[in-house]
Protein backbone atom coordinates (compact mmCIF):
# COMPACT_ATOMS: atom_id res chain seq x y z
CA UNK A 1 0.00 0.00 0.00
CA UNK A 2 0.96 3.41 -0.08
CA UNK A 3 1.46 4.35 3.19
CA UNK A 4 4.06 1.04 4.03
CA UNK A 5 5.91 2.47 1.25
CA UNK A 6 5.83 6.04 2.61
CA UNK A 7 6.71 4.21 6.44
CA UNK A 8 9.86 3.25 5.02
CA UNK A 9 11.82 6.06 6.20
CA UNK A 10 11.65 4.64 9.83
CA UNK A 11 12.76 0.67 8.58
CA UNK A 12 15.70 -0.59 9.79
CA UNK A 13 17.61 -3.38 8.08
CA UNK A 14 20.44 -5.80 8.65
CA UNK A 15 22.64 -5.18 6.09
CA UNK A 16 25.31 -2.07 5.07
CA UNK A 17 27.21 -0.88 2.27
CA UNK A 18 31.08 -1.47 2.63
CA UNK A 19 33.13 0.12 -0.02
CA UNK A 20 35.18 -2.51 -2.16
CA UNK A 21 37.15 -0.91 -5.19
CA UNK A 22 37.03 2.42 -6.95
CA UNK A 23 38.48 2.09 -10.65
CA UNK A 24 39.93 5.84 -11.20
CA UNK A 25 41.83 5.05 -14.45
CA UNK A 26 39.00 5.90 -17.16
CA UNK A 27 39.35 8.05 -19.46
CA UNK A 28 35.93 9.08 -19.71
CA UNK A 29 32.72 9.28 -18.18
CA UNK A 30 30.52 5.58 -17.64
CA UNK A 31 27.52 5.64 -19.11
CA UNK A 32 26.79 1.70 -17.95
CA UNK A 33 27.97 -1.19 -15.96
CA UNK A 34 27.53 -4.44 -15.25
CA UNK A 35 28.72 -7.76 -13.91
CA UNK A 36 29.12 -11.01 -16.21
CA UNK A 37 26.97 -13.52 -14.99
CA UNK A 38 29.24 -15.29 -12.59
CA UNK A 39 29.83 -11.97 -11.21
CA UNK A 40 33.76 -12.33 -11.60
CA UNK A 41 33.79 -9.39 -14.17
CA UNK A 42 32.27 -5.82 -14.52
CA UNK A 43 32.28 -4.39 -18.07
CA UNK A 44 31.82 -0.84 -18.56
CA UNK A 45 30.93 1.73 -21.41
CA UNK A 46 32.58 4.95 -21.91
CA UNK A 47 31.83 8.35 -23.14
CA UNK A 48 34.13 7.55 -25.76
CA UNK A 49 33.00 4.67 -26.61
CA UNK A 50 35.39 2.71 -24.97
CA UNK A 51 34.15 -1.05 -23.61
CA UNK A 52 36.73 -2.54 -20.96
CA UNK A 53 35.57 -5.15 -18.52
CA UNK A 54 37.87 -5.39 -15.29
CA UNK A 55 38.18 -8.31 -12.54
CA UNK A 56 35.40 -7.46 -9.66
CA UNK A 57 38.05 -8.89 -7.26
CA UNK A 58 40.43 -6.08 -7.97
CA UNK A 59 39.81 -3.12 -9.80
CA UNK A 60 42.23 -4.50 -12.53
CA UNK A 61 41.58 -3.96 -15.97
CA UNK A 62 41.26 -7.58 -17.49
CA UNK A 63 39.85 -6.74 -21.07
CA UNK A 64 40.27 -3.73 -22.98
CA UNK A 65 37.60 -4.15 -26.02
CA UNK A 66 37.07 -1.07 -27.65
CA UNK A 67 39.52 1.45 -26.80
CA UNK A 68 37.64 4.41 -27.29
CA UNK A 69 38.47 7.90 -28.77
CA UNK A 70 38.25 11.83 -28.51
CA UNK A 71 35.68 11.61 -31.93
CA UNK A 72 33.59 8.25 -30.86
CA UNK A 73 29.92 8.27 -29.46
CA UNK A 74 28.99 7.19 -26.14
CA UNK A 75 28.22 3.19 -25.60
CA UNK A 76 25.09 3.59 -24.07
CA UNK A 77 24.29 -0.52 -22.97
CA UNK A 78 25.61 -3.33 -22.36
CA UNK A 79 23.53 -7.06 -21.36
CA UNK A 80 25.34 -9.97 -20.79
CA UNK A 81 24.04 -13.29 -22.97
CA UNK A 82 21.93 -15.18 -20.22
CA UNK A 83 23.67 -18.55 -19.74
CA UNK A 84 21.18 -21.59 -20.52
CA UNK A 85 21.94 -25.19 -20.33
CA UNK A 86 21.67 -24.58 -24.39
CA UNK A 87 24.45 -21.97 -23.56
CA UNK A 88 27.61 -22.76 -26.39
CA UNK A 89 29.49 -20.01 -26.20
CA UNK A 90 29.74 -17.79 -22.71
CA UNK A 91 30.93 -14.68 -21.69
CA UNK A 92 29.23 -12.69 -25.05
CA UNK A 93 27.65 -9.41 -24.09
CA UNK A 94 25.94 -6.90 -26.26
CA UNK A 95 26.90 -3.41 -26.36
CA UNK A 96 24.68 -0.43 -28.05
CA UNK A 97 26.57 2.97 -29.12
CA UNK A 98 24.70 6.50 -29.51
CA UNK A 99 25.84 5.81 -33.38
CA UNK A 100 23.11 3.34 -33.84
CA UNK A 101 25.51 0.18 -33.90
CA UNK A 102 24.83 -2.83 -31.65
CA UNK A 103 27.55 -5.05 -31.13
CA UNK A 104 27.96 -9.00 -29.97
CA UNK A 105 31.04 -8.77 -28.19
CA UNK A 106 33.25 -12.20 -26.61
CA UNK A 107 34.67 -10.22 -23.61
CA UNK A 108 37.59 -13.36 -23.39
CA UNK A 109 38.93 -13.13 -26.95
CA UNK A 110 38.13 -9.44 -27.46
CA UNK A 111 36.91 -10.00 -30.46
CA UNK A 112 33.14 -8.64 -32.05
CA UNK A 113 31.29 -11.34 -33.55
CA UNK A 114 28.87 -9.34 -34.93
CA UNK A 115 27.23 -5.73 -35.66
CA UNK A 116 24.65 -3.47 -37.23
CA UNK A 117 24.13 -0.44 -37.63
CA UNK A 118 21.37 1.79 -37.88
CA UNK A 119 22.64 5.20 -38.88
CA UNK A 120 19.33 7.20 -38.31
CA UNK A 121 19.29 6.23 -35.09
CA UNK A 122 20.80 6.34 -31.51
CA UNK A 123 20.64 3.03 -29.49
CA UNK A 124 20.15 3.75 -25.71
CA UNK A 125 18.70 0.41 -24.23
CA UNK A 126 18.88 -3.30 -24.81
CA UNK A 127 17.43 -6.62 -22.44
CA UNK A 128 17.88 -9.97 -23.98
CA UNK A 129 14.88 -12.47 -22.91
CA UNK A 130 15.60 -14.92 -20.16
CA UNK A 131 16.67 -17.84 -22.24
CA UNK A 132 18.98 -15.47 -24.31
CA UNK A 133 17.11 -16.14 -27.91
CA UNK A 134 15.70 -12.45 -28.35
CA UNK A 135 17.03 -9.17 -27.93
CA UNK A 136 15.46 -6.08 -28.06
CA UNK A 137 16.77 -2.80 -28.66
CA UNK A 138 15.20 0.79 -28.39
CA UNK A 139 16.36 4.84 -28.71
CA UNK A 140 16.01 7.86 -30.39
CA UNK A 141 13.38 6.67 -32.83
CA UNK A 142 10.66 6.09 -30.83
CA UNK A 143 10.80 2.10 -31.98
CA UNK A 144 11.17 -1.18 -30.09
CA UNK A 145 12.82 -3.71 -32.23
CA UNK A 146 13.21 -7.08 -31.75
CA UNK A 147 15.71 -9.72 -32.51
CA UNK A 148 16.59 -13.22 -33.07
CA UNK A 149 19.56 -13.74 -31.13
CA UNK A 150 21.15 -17.01 -33.50
CA UNK A 151 20.34 -15.10 -36.97
CA UNK A 152 20.99 -11.47 -35.54
CA UNK A 153 17.58 -10.83 -37.83
CA UNK A 154 15.20 -8.21 -37.14
CA UNK A 155 11.55 -10.00 -36.16
CA UNK A 156 9.57 -6.79 -35.28
CA UNK A 157 9.74 -3.50 -34.99
CA UNK A 158 6.97 -1.97 -32.80
CA UNK A 159 5.99 1.57 -32.77
CA UNK A 160 3.47 3.73 -31.56
CA UNK A 161 0.83 5.62 -34.55
CA UNK A 162 0.52 8.82 -35.06
CA UNK A 163 -2.86 10.34 -34.97
CA UNK A 164 -6.18 9.69 -33.20
CA UNK A 165 -8.12 7.24 -35.17
CA UNK A 166 -9.44 3.98 -33.66
CA UNK A 167 -6.74 1.88 -35.30
CA UNK A 168 -4.21 3.86 -33.61
CA UNK A 169 -2.00 1.95 -30.80
CA UNK A 170 -0.40 3.76 -27.99
CA UNK A 171 3.59 3.64 -27.78
CA UNK A 172 6.37 6.34 -26.90
CA UNK A 173 6.45 9.72 -28.26
CA UNK A 174 10.16 10.86 -27.62
CA UNK A 175 13.52 9.05 -26.77
CA UNK A 176 13.32 5.54 -24.81
CA UNK A 177 15.86 5.22 -22.81
CA UNK A 178 15.19 1.76 -20.46
CA UNK A 179 13.65 -1.37 -22.16
CA UNK A 180 13.00 -4.24 -20.09
CA UNK A 181 11.78 -8.52 -21.24
CA UNK A 182 9.13 -9.50 -18.72
CA UNK A 183 9.51 -13.00 -17.46
CA UNK A 184 6.66 -13.18 -20.82
CA UNK A 185 9.14 -13.64 -23.52
CA UNK A 186 6.27 -11.89 -25.41
CA UNK A 187 6.23 -8.74 -23.36
CA UNK A 188 8.31 -5.87 -23.05
CA UNK A 189 8.12 -2.61 -21.42
CA UNK A 190 9.87 0.27 -21.97
CA UNK A 191 10.15 4.13 -20.83
CA UNK A 192 11.58 7.26 -22.00
CA UNK A 193 11.44 11.21 -22.08
CA UNK A 194 7.37 10.86 -22.91
CA UNK A 195 6.70 11.03 -19.23
CA UNK A 196 5.24 7.40 -19.98
CA UNK A 197 5.68 2.95 -19.85
CA UNK A 198 4.64 1.38 -22.41
CA UNK A 199 3.78 -2.33 -22.41
CA UNK A 200 4.10 -3.76 -25.91
CA UNK A 201 3.16 -6.92 -26.95
CA UNK A 202 5.03 -9.09 -29.53
CA UNK A 203 2.64 -11.19 -30.96
CA UNK A 204 0.07 -8.27 -31.28
CA UNK A 205 3.41 -5.84 -32.92
CA UNK A 206 2.56 -2.54 -30.84
CA UNK A 207 1.76 -1.73 -27.26
CA UNK A 208 -1.60 -2.92 -25.52
CA UNK A 209 -1.33 -0.51 -22.38
CA UNK A 210 0.94 2.35 -21.02
CA UNK A 211 1.50 3.99 -17.94
CA UNK A 212 1.42 7.73 -17.24
CA UNK A 213 3.85 9.11 -14.60
CA UNK A 214 7.51 7.97 -14.93
CA UNK A 215 10.37 10.46 -16.96
CA UNK A 216 13.02 7.87 -18.22
CA UNK A 217 16.46 9.30 -18.95
CA UNK A 218 18.30 6.38 -18.38
CA UNK A 219 18.24 2.90 -17.53
CA UNK A 220 15.98 3.49 -14.58
CA UNK A 221 13.03 0.96 -15.90
CA UNK A 222 13.07 -2.96 -14.00
CA UNK A 223 10.42 -5.36 -13.09
CA UNK A 224 10.26 -8.33 -10.82
CA UNK A 225 7.15 -10.39 -10.64
CA UNK A 226 4.28 -8.15 -10.84
CA UNK A 227 6.03 -5.01 -9.73
CA UNK A 228 7.26 -2.15 -11.94
CA UNK A 229 10.10 -0.12 -11.03
CA UNK A 230 10.87 3.54 -12.09
CA UNK A 231 13.50 5.81 -11.31
CA UNK A 232 12.37 9.41 -12.50
CA UNK A 233 14.95 12.88 -13.65
CA UNK A 234 13.11 14.57 -11.19
CA UNK A 235 13.46 16.45 -8.25
CA UNK A 236 9.89 15.01 -6.90
CA UNK A 237 8.90 11.36 -6.75
CA UNK A 238 11.46 10.04 -8.35
CA UNK A 239 11.53 6.46 -6.91
CA UNK A 240 8.00 4.65 -7.35
CA UNK A 241 6.72 0.90 -7.72
CA UNK A 242 3.78 -0.08 -10.34
CA UNK A 243 1.38 -2.72 -10.34
CA UNK A 244 2.61 -4.25 -13.71
CA UNK A 245 -1.41 -5.87 -14.21
CA UNK A 246 -3.31 -2.76 -13.23
CA UNK A 247 -0.82 -0.23 -13.94
CA UNK A 248 -1.53 1.73 -10.92
CA UNK A 249 0.74 3.22 -8.51
CA UNK A 250 1.78 0.96 -5.80
CA UNK A 251 3.44 3.94 -3.49
CA UNK A 252 6.89 5.59 -3.91
CA UNK A 253 10.71 5.23 -1.99
CA UNK A 254 11.15 7.99 -0.27
CA UNK A 255 14.51 9.11 -1.46
CA UNK A 256 15.26 11.45 1.38
CA UNK A 257 15.19 10.76 4.91
CA UNK A 258 14.25 14.14 6.13
CA UNK A 259 11.88 16.90 4.53
CA UNK A 260 13.94 19.26 5.92
CA UNK A 261 17.08 18.42 4.22
CA UNK A 262 18.58 21.38 2.25
CA UNK A 263 20.20 20.66 -1.01
CA UNK A 264 19.88 19.76 -4.25
CA UNK A 265 17.66 16.85 -5.13
CA UNK A 266 18.86 13.63 -6.39
CA UNK A 267 17.47 12.72 -9.87
CA UNK A 268 17.40 9.37 -11.01
CA UNK A 269 19.17 8.01 -14.14
CA UNK A 270 19.55 4.33 -12.99
CA UNK A 271 17.14 2.18 -10.65
CA UNK A 272 17.19 -1.90 -10.34
CA UNK A 273 15.96 -4.79 -8.64
CA UNK A 274 18.37 -6.94 -7.52
CA UNK A 275 18.46 -10.04 -9.30
CA UNK A 276 18.85 -13.18 -6.54
CA UNK A 277 14.62 -13.87 -7.53
CA UNK A 278 13.29 -12.57 -4.49
CA UNK A 279 13.50 -8.59 -5.31
CA UNK A 280 15.13 -8.07 -1.89
CA UNK A 281 16.76 -4.91 -2.44
CA UNK A 282 16.01 -1.98 -4.50
CA UNK A 283 19.27 0.43 -6.15
CA UNK A 284 19.22 3.53 -7.65
CA UNK A 285 21.58 6.37 -8.32
CA UNK A 286 21.66 10.07 -10.21
CA UNK A 287 22.71 13.60 -10.48
CA UNK A 288 22.06 16.79 -8.65
CA UNK A 289 23.10 15.58 -5.25
CA UNK A 290 25.37 13.15 -7.17
CA UNK A 291 23.79 9.80 -4.83
CA UNK A 292 23.27 6.44 -5.01
CA UNK A 293 21.01 4.86 -2.34
CA UNK A 294 20.36 0.44 -1.76
CA UNK A 295 16.81 0.22 -0.40
CA UNK A 296 16.09 -3.06 1.64
CA UNK A 297 12.97 -3.78 -0.44
CA UNK A 298 11.84 -6.65 2.04
CA UNK A 299 11.99 -5.13 4.85
CA UNK A 300 10.17 -1.73 4.30
CA UNK A 301 12.83 0.11 1.91
CA UNK A 302 15.48 0.48 5.36
CA UNK A 303 18.39 2.25 3.19
CA UNK A 304 20.94 -0.31 3.31
CA UNK A 305 23.60 2.43 2.61
CA UNK A 306 24.73 6.07 0.30
CA UNK A 307 26.67 6.42 -1.92
CA UNK A 308 27.30 10.88 -1.65
CA UNK A 309 29.48 13.32 -1.74
CA UNK A 310 30.78 12.41 -5.52
CA UNK A 311 31.27 15.59 -8.16
CA UNK A 312 28.99 14.75 -10.92
CA UNK A 313 25.97 12.18 -11.44
CA UNK A 314 25.71 8.72 -11.48
CA UNK A 315 24.64 7.08 -14.45
CA UNK A 316 24.52 3.25 -13.89
CA UNK A 317 23.99 0.70 -11.22
CA UNK A 318 23.82 -2.97 -11.22
CA UNK A 319 23.42 -5.71 -8.89
CA UNK A 320 25.69 -8.57 -8.86
CA UNK A 321 23.99 -12.20 -9.45
CA UNK A 322 24.25 -13.05 -6.19
CA UNK A 323 23.37 -9.44 -4.71
CA UNK A 324 26.35 -9.52 -1.98
CA UNK A 325 27.92 -6.33 -4.51
CA UNK A 326 26.85 -3.41 -6.50
CA UNK A 327 28.62 -1.18 -9.04
CA UNK A 328 27.70 2.57 -9.59
CA UNK A 329 29.32 4.14 -12.77
CA UNK A 330 28.83 7.60 -13.60
CA UNK A 331 30.15 11.11 -14.58
CA UNK A 332 33.27 11.14 -12.24
CA UNK A 333 34.93 8.78 -14.57
CA UNK A 334 35.15 5.92 -11.36
CA UNK A 335 33.22 2.93 -11.23
CA UNK A 336 32.66 1.95 -7.71
CA UNK A 337 32.05 -1.53 -6.52
CA UNK A 338 30.36 -2.04 -2.77
CA UNK A 339 29.81 -5.27 -0.69
CA UNK A 340 26.47 -5.68 0.54
CA UNK A 341 27.16 -7.02 4.01
CA UNK A 342 24.89 -8.91 6.25
CA UNK A 343 25.70 -7.58 10.07
CA UNK A 344 24.95 -10.62 11.63
CA UNK A 345 27.34 -12.84 9.32
CA UNK A 346 29.84 -9.97 9.57
CA UNK A 347 29.89 -10.97 14.26
CA UNK A 348 29.62 -14.38 13.50
CA UNK A 349 32.91 -14.61 11.23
Amino acid sequence: SEEKHQRSVTAETDYRLIPRVTISDNTSEVFCVRFSPDGKFLAAGCGDGGIRVFNVSNGKIAYNLEGGSNVALPTTAIRFRPITPSTRTKNVFLAANAAGAVQHWHMTSGKCLHSFEDEQNQVYALDYNDEGTKFVTAGKDTAVRVYDEATKTNIVTMQGGVGYSVKTSPGHSNRIFSVKYTSDENVVISGGWDNTIQIWDIREGHAVRSIYGPHICGDSLDLFRNEILSGSWRPQHQLELWDFGTGKRIGEVPWSSSRMSSGPSCMLYAAQFSKEGQGRFLMAGGSGANEAKVFDHINNNAVVGTVTGLTRGIFSVDFSPDNEKVAIGGGDSCIRILDVSNRDKEFDA
